[in-house]
């Protein structure tokens, strides 16, 4: 009986955590920079993805789907990291720990906890601190946005 109390309480902390990292997140847009530290896009926490003149230019749906401003379907990523495009082709994919690997398994950059994003040369192509790691990777690796 204790082990299932126990685990109740865990769940009902870890909810809680998930509310109020979630709450203090909800209504603003997380910031996608390029090596120079310059805005090049925000992502709302809706998953609206807008360019530096604050035009939408894409849509990241819950379901993982990517969408562009005319909500042409332009690929999608799956919770397992899995990225595929319009056609569904399978063109890379996302390890839980920021690694990016295009088709053919290669290592082709990373992102990191603290948000800064290298390439496959360990050079620093941007910044997307506070930005989904899924959603930084699409953007910086994969040629859908």
């Amino acid at each position: 009986m204790d082990h299932l109390i126990r685990n109740i309480v865990k769940g009902i902390l870890a909810l809680l955590l998930f509310v109020v990292v979630t709450g203090a997140q909800m209504g603003q847009s997380q910031t996608i920079r390029d090596k120079n530290n310059s805005t090049i896009a925000r992502i709302d926490s809706d998953g609206t993805v807008r360019n530096s003149n604050n035009s939408t230019i894409a849509h990241i749906n819950s379901n993982g789907d990517i969408r562009d401003s005319s909500n042409r379907l332009l690929g999608t990523v799956s919770s397992d990291g899995t990225v595929r495009n319009s056609n569904n082709s399978y063109i890379g994919k996302i390890e839980s720990d920021g690694t990016v690997r295009n088709r053919n398994n290669s290592y082709v950059g990373k992102v990191y906890q603290d948000g800064t994003v290298r390439n496959s040369n360990n050079s620093t192509i941007g910044y997307a601190k506070d930005v989904p790691v899924r959603y930084a990777a699409i953007y910086f690796f994969f040629d859908l946005i």
